[in-house]
């Protein structure tokens, strides 16, 4: 390299990563590490909950990723803490397994392995389990019908080979499965039990030894409808000894279903156990027997949670905590995680004194767009609680209660979770707008207060001007009357210019600590406070400063929803990156033009320099040159 080479080099450092989740159940993993991985299209995405940063994608699949898991997850936190590496598994839409290593040292991410033996259709769920701090065992299931099961066993340097062999492949038919869960068998630590269901409405047991041969044990009948989430409990102990172990399910019946499995001969009643809580009911309804070679367990049901009004996709048992007690490495709490269609999330707990399990927490999002949640997950020390939903957005809540419980929404990262089409800078240089085929705009932006408290670049979505009903295909920030306009064309025929509302005016300044006399002056003029979306979700009609507010009359309709009772917006100014909920509805910006002439979907805008003209092309290729006079408007 010459010496004027190198005078020429030139940094590129990555700054901001914005990505919404893929909208499938089983996407999202959080790991013992802190970090939560989900799939982003092709890649498969690292976000920080303490930052609310996406700190990097891992590329390598060549099909959208459906499932993510840690390895440690957070229910093996307690075998974590002398770890320098942790593993993540991801499996695709094509059937691919691919194995990466996170080192803690360096915080390098490395791609290990893609898994011999891959799915012929794509995977639906991966679960895994530590049975030491160096070995895993974890297994996958697709909709090809079958269930793999394998081991992996982790090197004793950073950076060393993994070794991986397959226990099992097990074939279950035509009905898939779509949810799997493995534990440990209490009193028979070589065996391992797996749970398994699916499309048949029914839990089916295998049992098998750590080097394979699993073989049916038993199934479980009780739910009517599809099976979506089974997550195993740590063993249960009496008098230091671990006699029973619990498993919840949820299905598309809006049930949970608790069930426990209790090692024949020991006192499977008694009231002490290794976990915070007694939860012991009077009696139980019998049922199968499970054996597993010289063990024998009784499964009987525990209880029933009902309280969603709609399909639960997920539920989780909370981590347990690592401190010491009785002699005992760690503590299960009697807390259950689920997540529902119903836009909620609940924990559940046992009352002390009758064990009876009842919802004693309730979070969810209320925004009327929203169509509900795919997943629930823990963090590692049971604080927090993480949603993802329809929409590709994560909702996220943190206790910061002392005596009693206050959960609270937090900020997380956001961006399209579909294709990008077109992105556009502004012409302050402030935000940067994007445009996708998820039907919305959004605008991103560095805010500053929080990135000199985090010592970095902070950027977050503080806008989403427009939400659409038609898939949008590009867009151009134009000039006139001095304030942020854009233009933007989507999957019709016409092109629309919104105009930034007085709210975001605020809210920019907020974030760019921006408090210049041309700004002051711009919301002097500017009378429109922030937009309403339509019924049909195309036009977006403004809400000015001195406008009177009515209240509509909610009781002339019978208690029946319209077309016309899409609530107000209320628009509002933040001084902190504003979450999920209020993106999707309080920071649109009206709609000030429409711009006719193409005969077919439109493609392709641009400006020129100034800002006063704009070329567009629809898909016939035709070229129309709109002179834009926004200024005596």
């Amino acid at each position: 390299m010459s010496s004027n080479d190198t005078a020429n080099e030139v940094d590129v450092n990555r700054v901001f990563i914005g990505a919404g989740c893929n909208r499938i159940v089983n996407n999202v993993s959080w790991g013992a590490s802190g970090l939560v991985s989900f799939g982003a299209q092709n890649a498969v995405a690292i976000f920080c909950p303490k930052t609310a940063q996406i700190l990097t994608t891992l590329p390598g699949h060549k099909a959208s990723v459906n499932c993510t898991h840690w390895l440690p997850s957070t229910k093996f936190a307690f075998k974590a803490k002398h770890l320098e590496s942790h593993y993540l598994l991801s499996g695709d839409t094509d059937g691919v397994i691919i194995l990466w290593e996170l080192s803690l040292v360096d915080k390098k991410w490395r791609h290990v392995l893609q898994l011999p033996q891959s799915h012929k259709k794509g995977v639906t769920c991966i679960t895994g389990i530590m049975v030491s701090q160096s070995e895993a065992v974890f297994a996958s299931t697709s909709s090809d019908g079958a269930v793999h099961i394998g081991e992996v066993v982790f090197p004793s340097i950073p950076g060393g080979d993994c070794k991986l062999s397959c226990l099992e492949s097990l074939f279950v038919g035509s009905k898939a499965m779509v949810a799997l869960s493995l534990a440990e068998l209490p009193g028979n630590t070589d065996h391992l039990v797996l749970a398994m269901g699916g499309l048949d409405n029914k839990i089916h047991l295998y049992c098998g030894q750590r080097t394979g041969k699993f073989v049916r044990a038993c199934e479980l009948k009780g739910h009517t409808d599809w099976i979506r989430s089974l997550d195993f409990s740590l063993p249960v102990c009496t008098s230091g000894e671990a006699i029973s172990i619990l498993l919840v399910s949820s299905s598309q019946d809006k049930v949970i279903r608790i069930w426990k499995m209790a090692l024949r001969g020991s006192s499977a009643n008694t009231q002490s156990t290794c976990r915070k809580e007694v939860i012991s009911l009077a009696s139980y309804i019998e049922g199968p027997v499970l054996v597993a070679g010289s063990s024998s367990y009784q499964v009987s049901v525990e209880s029933l949670l009902i309280g969603h009004e709609d399909w639960v996709y997920s539920v989780q048992w909370e981590p347990p905590s690592t401190a010491p007690s009785d002699g005992v490495s760690c503590q299960q709490p009697s807390s259950i995680l689920s997540a529902s269609m119903d836009k909620t999330m609940m924990i559940w707990q046992p009352e002390k004194t009758t064990g009876i399990w009842m919802n004693v927490v309730t979070v969810g999002e209320l925004s009327h767009s929203a169509l509900g949640f795919y997943g629930g997950h823990w963090s590692p020390d049971g604080r927090s609680i993480l949603a993802h939903g329809y929409g590709g957005a994560f909702h996220l809540w943190r206790n910061v209660g002392v005596d009693i419980d206050n959960w609270q929404p937090q900020k997380v990262p956001s961006g399209h979770f579909a294709a990008v089409m077109d992105i556009s800078w502004s012409r302050s240089s402030d935000y940067l707008l994007s445009v996708s085929h998820d039907q919305t705009t959004r605008v991103f932006a560095s805010w500053k207060n929080v990135a000199s408290l985090m010592g970095e670049n902070s950027w977050h979505e503080v806008a989403r001007p427009q939400v659409h009903g038609h898939d949008i295909n590009c867009v151009t920030i134009i000039q006139g009357k001095g304030n942020h306009r854009f233009v933007s064309g989507a999957d019709e025929k016409v092109a629309r210019v919104f105009e930034a509302p007085l709210s975001f005016l605020k809210t920019l300044n907020h974030a760019t600590f921006q408090e210049s006399s041309f700004h002051e002056d711009l919301q002097a003029d500017v009378q429109i406070l922030g937009a309403n979306m339509s019924a049909l979700g195309l036009s977006q009609k403004p809400i000015y400063v001195n406008a009177t507010r009515e209240t509509a009359d909610r009781h002339g309709n019978d208690g029946l929803d319209t077309l016309e009772s899409v609530p107000d917006a209320v628009p509002a100014v933040f001084t902190e990156p504003p979450i999920e909920d209020q993106l999707a509805w309080h920071t649109l910006w009206p709609e000030s033009h429409k711009l006719y002439g193409h005969g077919n979907e439109l493609f392709s805008l641009c400006c020129d320099h100034e800002g006063k003209l704009v070329a567009s092309s629809c898909k016939v290729y035709d070229v129309f040159l709109v002179a834009l006079n926004l200024y005596s408007n």
